[in-house]
């Protein structure tokens, strides 16, 4: 495996000069190198206080402008599965994202992200506004807005949480709380997270047997930053492959948790509409 290489650098010019010129001479990378890295948005423009990605390899920076790359050669390198489509309805599309697939980008690139993917490759002569996350080790079931309105309708019923999402995990129970859901009872995750108000509610789909571990029904009344996951790690029960939050009894080869159903509102017309993929265990290989 080659060496990892990271360099994170910001240069104000004062006078014009080639963004690639000024990049190549302080960074010492390849042009070629830099050249990926804006192609993959790990570039950035700053002007007057605002930045943007810069992709234009023959970008001329004026006086007063400044240049930033953030690279990481490993980011840079790796790739992703393209996401499946579930629904297309023209104001708005549903997507089937995959494990490893980001939200959206950071500042060392967007070439793995759902937004980018769907600019470049997906619907490039449309409008793309992200109304919800998904973990990026998770996969499953998200929504795109493709116009500005749609996108503020869809986030409105997501803060007044009249949507519904689904998600199925896999962990490992004791005997005594995996009786405790057989028997059909829901059980309620509400610890705040971030001094905010969480809200999980767990059902046993299918208890542990056959060598495979206890698979979780959840559904989440709230949107907090890893919130089931941090909900079951905290009452002991971590999801398998979780690498921020398991532990080396719950390793496995990618987190098991998925995004299998989304229900919501149409916006602009008031029925309900649900969308579903495949469940953790119904899924074809990869």
């Amino acid at each position: 495996m080659a060496e990892r290489v990271r360099i994170d650098g910001k240069w104000q010019v004062t006078e014009q000069v080639g963004a690639l010129d000024i990049l190549a001479e302080r960074t010492g990378l390849p042009r070629q190198r830099i050249k990926d890295a804006m192609a993959k948005g790990a570039v950035w423009l700053i002007q007057r206080g605002r930045q943007r990605r810069l992709r234009r390899v023959r970008h001329l920076l004026q006086a007063g402008d400044s240049v930033a790359i953030y690279y990481d050669s490993q980011v840079l390198q790796a790739s992703v599965p393209a996401p499946v489509l579930v629904a297309d309805r023209g104001n708005f599309s549903v997507w089937d994202k995959p494990p490893g697939m980001l939200s959206q980008g950071s500042p060392y690139g967007d070439h793995l992200s759902l937004l980018r993917w769907l600019e470049s490759a997906g619907f490039p002569k449309r409008q793309h506004f992200l109304v919800h996350r998904l973990d990026r080790e998770a996969s499953g079931v998200m929504v795109v807005a493709h116009q500005r309105g749609v996108a503020a309708d869809l986030s409105a019923q997501l803060q007044a949480r009249t949507t519904e999402k689904g998600y199925q995990v896999e962990v490992r129970l004791d005997d005594d709380r995996r009786s405790q859901l057989a028997s059909g009872e829901v059980w309620t995750l509400d610890a705040p997270l971030d001094g905010k108000a969480a809200v999980t509610r767990v059902m046993l789909a299918q208890p542990a047997g056959d060598g495979l571990p206890d698979l979780l029904d959840i559904r989440i009344e709230t949107g907090r930053k890893h919130q089931i996951r941090r909900h079951l790690a905290g009452a002991g029960y971590p999801v398998l492959g979780d690498p921020r939050y398991s532990n080396a009894q719950t390793r496995a080869p990618g987190l098991r948790l998925r995004a299998v159903s989304l229900a919501f509102r149409a916006p602009g017309e008031g029925d309900e509409l649900r969308f579903t993929v495949a469940g953790l265990r119904d899924q074809a290989p990869l």
